[in-house]
């Protein structure tokens, strides 16, 4: 693929994501109000985490086509490095959500498994702090970009865990989609994460890591927001 038939597939991708994804908070948003009262708390936790989500991602994926837009990443480096940094925190902040959604979902509680994912966070939020990690640049540092992944893949595939064990135990169909969803975005990811300096064209795995949130989205809208909502109808039709 050359580069030019590259930078046109990842510009319309960003741009088509973007609104979908915005599409998804603001119909869950507007509709919040119709959910099943047992469903309200899991639904609202799913809106602000993607809320969070498109937000961080508007800055990521929304200034790298500005970049392009602007003549390029590398002579935009500070733009797509402080886009990157913004998506950085958001997708910690939406792992941390989803912690409380399995939470909510399962009435659980907190154990010392889970307070030890949390622990993650602020570990990740430390290690980003560094100057080494150089937010101003295009690519990422060959050991601190990697470093500081590791706590976010910690907390992803421990919420991973928390959520399929749980909803293969309860015959949860809902979520044991959304935990395969998340299986599959950490598959795409990891080779991204260590192999994208050496190889580029690696990178282009963020785009199905990145429709297996936009997945996780609208089972989560079909699942707490449109299925409660028809069975609903159906009865109070019969």
């Amino acid at each position: 693929m050359s580069e030019e038939l590259r930078t046109m597939v990842e510009i319309g991708f960003n741009i088509l994501y973007l609104i979908v994804i915005w599409v998804m908070v603001i119909l869950m948003t507007r509709r919040l109000g119709g959910v099943d009262k047992k469903h309200h708390r899991v639904a609202n936790l799913f809106r602000w985490a993607f809320l969070l989500l498109a937000v961080g991602d508007t800055g990521h994926v929304g200034f790298r086509v500005l970049a392009y837009a602007r003549g390029g990443l590398e002579q935009n480096g500070l733009l797509v490095g402080l886009g990157a940094l913004a998506t950085a925190v958001t997708v910690t902040l939406f792992y941390v959500l989803m912690l409380y959604i399995w939470k909510e979902r399962y009435h659980a509680s907190f154990g010392w498994f889970e307070y030890l994912l949390l622990g993650s966070v602020p570990v990740r939020f430390l290690v980003m702090a560094f100057p080494q990690n150089e937010w101003g640049s295009v690519v990422t540092p060959a050991f601190w970009g990697p470093l500081r992944n590791i706590f976010l893949m910690i907390l992803g595939l421990g919420v991973l865990f928390l959520i399929l064990r749980d909803a293969l135990k309860a015959k949860d169909r809902l979520f044991r989609w959304i935990a395969y969803c998340i299986f599959f975005s950490y598959l795409f990811y990891t080779p991204v994460i260590f192999f994208v300096r050496e190889f580029p064209l690696v990178g282009m795995l963020m785009i199905p890591k990145t429709i297996m949130y936009v997945a996780i989205a609208v089972l989560a809208y079909y699942g707490l927001w449109l299925k409660p909502a028809r069975k609903k109808h159906k009865h109070q039709l019969a």
